[in-house]
């Protein structure tokens, strides 16, 4: 799980619990916007409505496969009495939702999913609300900028190395009296070969299946691709220089590729920049 995030709404800090692909808000951070003190009271009573249980049960009926529709009908039909109490830790444990989420600790409390984040906040205050949400878009748009600016510096630092790496090529596979379009063929082999042990396809092969592409197979790369590619092109240039011909580099950078994008699928550090 990525690290909290926070946001300064109207002098309220609210956190931002981030899984594995959607943002979390706190929903005692919110309450705390009315009552410093009495947060789970607020809580408890925003889920004893009716509006509140159907929001929740719908949500979860659009996006969670495994949750209890029985179970939130029988909730749904006492909602709104005198005696009904619903507390987060019950909805969660009896409809197996995925909405609303408890943690525990130091950073802990209720969370849920923005879309009903925002629906409590506007419980709250539908001023508080619509300053909530123009925050939250403002961090999202910083965030996006960042992925993009890093996004950038990958296909930036691709490129460099694509320097050393022709540069190697030209010292070790060109014979002096190539001609130019010989000498091309070479280069494109060499890229190729990249591409073959990175995407598992040359560069002809994936034009012939995104015809509509305005770019090419590295502009359509990812993150995590382009840093495996700006890794391979000095590792493919080391292997030239030492010697090797181009069927064992080939194995090696598919097996160097499959290890590096396995890591790197798997990092959080990367996760958070998307």
């Amino acid at each position: 799980m990525a690290r909290n995030k926070i946001l300064e709404v109207k002098g309220t800090e609210i956190t931002i619990y981030t899984g594995d692909t959607e943002d979390y808000l706190s929903l005692t951070d919110i309450a705390r916007y009315k009552d410093v003190i009495n947060t789970d009271d607020i809580i408890k009573n925003w889920l004893r409505n009716r509006n509140t249980i159907e929001l929740l049960g719908f949500w979860e009926q659009l996006y969670n496969p495994n949750f209890k529709p029985v179970e939130f009908d029988g909730f749904r039909k006492q909602a709104g009495l005198n005696s009904f109490v619903l507390t987060p830790k019950r909805w969660i444990e009896t409809t197996n939702a995925i909405g609303i989420i408890s943690k525990s600790g130091r950073y802990g409390g209720t969370f849920a999913h923005k879309d009903i984040a925002f629906e409590f906040a506007s419980w709250i205050s539908i001023e508080f609300k619509l300053y909530m949400i123009k925050e939250f878009q403002r961090l999202k748009e910083e965030e996006s900028k960042r992925q993009k600016l890093d996004w950038n510096l990958q296909r930036t630092l691709a490129i460099v190395n694509y320097t050393i790496h022709t540069d190697a090529i030209k010292e070790k596979l060109i014979p002096d009296k190539l001609t130019s379009k010989q000498i091309s063929l070479v280069y494109a082999s060499e890229a190729d070969l990249l591409n073959m042990a990175l995407f598992g396809k040359t560069a002809a092969e994936w034009r012939a299946g995104n015809p509509d592409s305005k770019g090419n197979m590295r502009d359509d790369a990812t993150l995590e691709q382009l840093v495996v590619l700006s890794n391979l092109e000095s590792i493919n240039a080391l292997m030239i220089r030492q010697g090797l011909v181009q069927s064992d580099r080939l194995e090696q950078l598919n097996q160097i590729a499959i290890t590096q994008m396995t890591s790197l699928v798997n990092n959080g550090n990367l996760k958070r920049l998307k």
